[in-house]
């Protein structure tokens, strides 16, 4: 009884990191706007469901594609995007919501294969130099 008990809290577990992995840009998709101004005029902040707010400061995984900004690029500090080039929030049809900054400890090369990465999830609305999800002390894990 206790094998089997022992058995179904590690699927149990290994189910909920999974669903976490597999959701975080659906759950990261949570978000809705408020218009607002700076010195500059018109911006939209953004309003973090409570499903994102549980997540701030905890480790998370995203996988995506790195974007290649011109002249932007740094091996330690990447923008990931959970859509591929063409789609991405710079580049196509994706909203803010699809795109983090990822700060790696150890730098990674370019490349236009999907990678992943786990990291601990910051929220930003107030910074608008920066995005308004950022994964510190990150790392690849594919």
């Amino acid at each position: 009884m206790k094998k089997l008990l022992l058995f179904a809290l590690i699927i149990g577990m290994s189910f909920t990191v999974y669903a976490q992995e597999k959701n975080v840009w659906r759950s990261l998709s949570e978000v809705s706007y408020k218009i607002s101004e700076d010195d500059f005029g018109e911006l939209y902040v953004p309003v973090f469901s409570d499903n994102i707010k549980t997540l701030e400061g905890k480790v998370v995984e995203a996988d995506g594609y790195i974007i290649p900004f011109e002249g932007m690029f740094k091996p330690e500090h990447i923008i990931l995007s959970s859509l591929p080039l063409a789609e991405c929030f710079f580049c196509g049809s994706g909203g803010p919501e699809t795109v983090m900054e990822v700060m790696l400890n150890d730098p990674i090369k370019y490349t236009s294969k999907r990678v992943k990465v786990r990291g601990k999830l910051t929220l930003n609305s107030k910074d608008p130099e920066k995005l308004m999800y950022i994964l510190q002390d990150a790392k690849l894990v594919e």
